[in-house]
C-alpha cells in the first residue's frame, strides 16, 4: 500500500525564471501539472515570464498548512530562509 497516496498533499514550490532569474512562490496539489501551466503561460502571475525551473519544493499534508507555508515563504524572513536553505545551489548557478 502506498501511504503517500492516502493524503491530499499540497506542494509549496519556488520557480525561477531561466531568463530573468526572478522567483515565483506558489502552492498546488499537482506539481507536474502546475509547472506545465506556468510553462504554457496559463498562470496570471507568470504569464510571459517563462520558461521556468523548479528550484525548491516541500510537501504539506493538507491545504491549510500548504497555504500558510506559502504565505510565510513570501515574507522577508521566508525568503531569507530559502536563500539560506539553497545557498550552495544559488552559489553554483
Amino acid at each position: 500500500m502506498n501511504h503517500v497516496r492516502n493524503f491530499n498533499y499540497q506542494y509549496v514550490y519556488v520557480l525561477r525564471g531561466t531568463r530573468s532569474g526572478k522567483w515565483y512562490i506558489g502552492c498546488t496539489n499537482n506539481l507536474r501539472k502546475r509547472l506545465q501551466e506556468h510553462q504554457k503561460g496559463l498562470s496570471r502571475y507568470t504569464k510571459g515570464r517563462g520558461p521556468f525551473e523548479i528550484i525548491y519544493f516541500e510537501g504539506c499534508k493538507n491545504k491549510l498548512d500548504g497555504v500558510a507555508r506559502e504565505k510565510y515563504l513570501k515574507t522577508g524572513m521566508g525568503r531569507r530562509y530559502l536563500k539560506n536553505r539553497m545557498k550552495r545551489f544559488l552559489f553554483l548557478t
